[in-house]
């Protein structure tokens, strides 16, 4: 059973952050060397080459926990034909996101513990670092959600903070908008995934270097099974 009270105080919560939250976003993360520019791109960037890797088709993305539209350049970029879903709980982060990213992106919002789209309507579930977000005693409940809106045979591939990495558990326990965070590690992000129906569940580890090292960032390929990296991703599969 998921909790209304949830969905409305993360509404509240996300609303009172949505004017500040790039400029605190990129504070936070001064210490990588790094904008959020770079981590949005890289993640984008890493879906484009699963997605062509596993051949799977990508005409209609949800980005689910769109914020203030941070991915949207590079969803333009890397996936130019496709439609892409934007739906996030914050009302407020979805009207700055409209205003900062005018274009053909479609919008909704998250409300009755639902994703407001159609059964089977979409080859691409997207999220990025909002997990840890939502109470760990839900995260089935909205997996199972994201698995309604998926077409059969289509992905879902979640984003989020390695718990195992000393910066990323730095930057989550100075962050503003992470004061009620709730990590979560990639096999019991696996488990979960299996629990709401998801099948081929798989995680990799990613961003291992900052700047200061970046030219370590060759080596990233070889070691996805170490879990130090500063975040992972899981890929599943309807």
């Amino acid at each position: 059973m998921t909790n209304k009270n949830t969905e409305y105080s993360l509404e509240a919560e996300f609303d009172s952050f949505a004017e500040e939250y790039y400029k605190d976003h990129a504070r936070n993360i001064e210490i990588t060397g790094e904008n959020p520019e770079f981590f949005s791109e890289y993640k984008i960037r890493d879906l484009r080459n699963q997605i062509d890797k596993i051949k799977a088709p990508a005409n209609d993305i949800v980005d689910f926990g769109s914020g203030i539209g941070n991915s949207i350049p590079f969803f333009r970029k890397y996936f130019p034909e496709s439609a892409l879903n934007c739906v996030d709980v914050s009302g407020k982060s979805i009207e700055i996101s409209k205003n900062r990213f005018p274009g053909n992106e479609k919008y909704a919002q998250i409300s009755e513990n639902r994703v407001p789209l159609a059964d089977n309507s979409v080859d691409i579930v997207f999220s990025a670092c909002v997990f840890h977000h939502i109470p760990h005693s839900e995260h089935v409940h909205w997996m199972a959600e994201l698995r309604r809106i998926t077409k059969p045979g289509g992905s879902l591939f979640i984003y989020e903070h390695n718990p195992y990495n000393p910066l990323t558990l730095r930057a989550v326990n100075t962050c503003p908008f992470d004061a009620n965070a709730h990590l979560i590690t990639a096999p019991l992000l696996r488990a979960r995934a299996s629990d709401a129906g998801w099948v081929d569940n798989t995680t990799k580890y990613r961003m291992f270097f900052p700047s200061m090292l970046a030219k370590l960032r060759v080596l990233e390929k070889s070691i996805t099974w170490l879990p130090l990296g500063a975040q992972y991703f899981l890929h599943a599969r309807k």
